[in-house]
């Protein structure tokens, strides 16, 4: 369990940071990214994650150098979270689609323009995406028990609550009053137990 531990570490912290930039580059500066084109930005993207990848596993000798080894009550916890994750991640695939995944509709709102969803899932919360990887990096910490992968998931929550006002300012420019209704109606992060009632646009 010890090299699964070790595994599953070396691959949140080499992989999980350089994809979190990425949300930091697309939302403050969509609209030049519109001008470039989706496949010129995905271009760009994909190499400043590369880049991040590369040099978060040169790094990652000292990053992982505490370990407090595995415990198995932090593996039943871990185990907890994880599910509860998989399970907003099943609801939410079931209404996002792959283009929103990608997060086309910011960097091409015209070819793929994307609708507000406010059914299933986003009818108890706003942003269950966030929400799940927050669940999985909590479930890797506990799980793996690498002070690294504590530090990482301490300081999602604070980046993660930076991206969704960026990501919810572009919402509001492109839904309006439609987006401020929902947003009144369903909080961000804490699931609402009884979905919203149906109001008119």
């Amino acid at each position: 369990m010890e090299t699964a531990a070790y595994w599953v570490a070396l691959l949140a912290v080499v992989g999980s940071p350089p994809f979190l930039l990425m949300w930091f580059i697309i939302h403050p500066f969509t609209t030049t990214w519109r001008r470039l084109g989706a496949a010129k930005t995905y271009l760009v993207l994909l190499l400043v994650v590369a880049a991040g990848v590369v040099v978060l596993y040169i790094l990652h000798r000292p990053l992982l150098r505490i370990h407090f080894g595995v415990r198995v009550p932090l593996v039943v916890i871990a185990a907890v979270l994880f599910v509860a994750g998989l399970f907003l991640g099943v609801q939410r695939l079931a209404r996002l689609t792959p283009a929103a995944m990608l997060g086309l509709p910011e960097v091409s709102p015209k070819g793929y323009p994307g609708r507000l969803i406010t059914e299933g899932i986003y009818a108890h919360l706003r942003h269950p995406r966030y929400v799940e990887v927050g669940l999985g990096l909590a479930a890797m910490a506990l799980f793996t028990n690498y002070l690294a992968m504590y530090v990482l998931s301490v300081a999602y929550v604070p980046l993660i609550y930076l991206v969704v006002l960026l990501e919810e300012r572009e919402l509001r420019a492109r839904f309006g009053e439609q987006y401020e209704q929902y947003s009144r109606q369903v909080p961000r992060f804490l699931p609402r137990l009884f979905p919203r009632k149906k109001t008119s646009p």
